[in-house]
């Protein structure tokens, strides 16, 4: 049996004041809903093989930055490697390994989770948040999913002798250090910085120069900081995510690949041997990750199984299936 043809590169469209259809949302035959947004894919020798909407314009890539927060920190000092530095650039689920290597780092470096300054949260996978909840937990700093982030952040703030109450500060010298590393990595300026959902400065880049940033991850010399991040996320992907998430899956079952999805529904991939895509849905609607990245995946040539599994999203009526959401592109 032959292997499934690629999928042909869309014609891209021009950019317009109206960003382009990524997904529509099928239900019993009707399309009820779309989800509009911007994507851009790399080729392996970084230039642009595909522009859908205005890869151009600075977004926040919101969680999807981590990687580069996580470089920063290894830059200024912090020895983290293994779970430690996974966790370090995470949006864990909050499951009960997460929670408990959280905690073990702060003891490591005399922390306490008082100190955290992320907002106290329940987990961020749902079957775990039922299990949480029925067990008598309530919000807590740890189990917010960016707790590795903080704890790394406040970690090496104290061994460097940084304030530990101001580390959250656009002009402290971490926060400093992490903005040159997202400049570097995704070759144009920041154009802009923000307060991310867990309170942590957020830097504003483009589409194109995420994928630029992720795709110099993955080809960065072995002992780099930006490597060390690639092959810590890549070897331990449950810390990054979870046990049920799509990054955890695509970086599990296709190897090299490293993965990062972020809040407002953004997500970023590269391969190993730098191709790249980063995508934003304009709405934030993050059931439309999966089936467009599923098809941006299809569209770089990766027919891997677990393409379709990430890119399977049915409707519901009635407790069966009646519908999708679909790639539109």
């Amino acid at each position: 049996m032959s292997a499934p043809a690629t999928p042909a590169i869309p014609a891209a469209p021009a950019v317009s004041a109206v960003p382009p259809v990524l997904a529509e949302v099928v239900r019993s035959g009707f399309v009820e809903g779309r989800h509009r947004g911007s994507l851009v894919l790399l080729a392996a020798d970084g230039s642009v093989e595909l522009a859908l909407g205005d890869v151009t314009a600075p977004v926040f890539p919101r969680s999807s930055n981590k990687p580069m927060q996580a470089a920063g920190i290894l830059r200024a000092g912090l020895e983290l490697d293994g779970e430690r530095l996974a966790i370090a650039a995470a949006s864990h689920s909050g499951e009960t390994f997460h929670r408990d290597l959280v905690q073990k780092m702060l003891a490591e470096h005399g922390l306490s989770a008082a100190q955290l300054q992320c907002p106290p949260d329940l987990p961020l996978d749902g079957v775990e948040t039922e299990a949480y909840l029925a067990a008598g937990a309530v919000r807590d700093r740890v189990t917010m999913n960016c707790s590795g982030k903080h704890t790394a952040m406040l970690a090496v703030s104290a061994l460097r002798g940084w304030p530990l109450d101001s580390y959250l500060d656009p002009a402290h010298p971490l926060q400093q250090l992490i903005h040159t590393v997202v400049e570097e990595a995704a070759g144009e300026p920041v154009a802009a910085v923000g307060t991310d959902g867990c309170g942590a400065p957020l830097m504003a880049i483009t589409l194109t120069g995420l994928a630029r940033a992720f795709r110099s991850f993955v080809l960065a010399a072995d002992g780099t900081a930006e490597r060390r991040v690639a092959d810590a996320m890549r070897a331990h992907p449950e810390y990054v995510a979870g046990t049920r998430r799509p990054d955890t899956w695509l970086m599990r079952e296709l190897p090299g690949a490293l993965s990062k999805m972020g809040a407002e529904a953004v997500q970023a991939v590269a391969l190993p041997d730098g191709r790249a895509l980063a995508f934003k849905v304009d709405d934030g609607a993050t059931r439309a990750l999966g089936p467009v990245l599923a098809r941006a995946l299809a569209l770089m040539g990766v027919a891997a199984p677990v393409v379709a599994r990430i890119g399977a999203a049915p409707l519901l009526g009635g407790g069966r299936e009646v519908g999708e959401i679909r790639a539109a592109f």
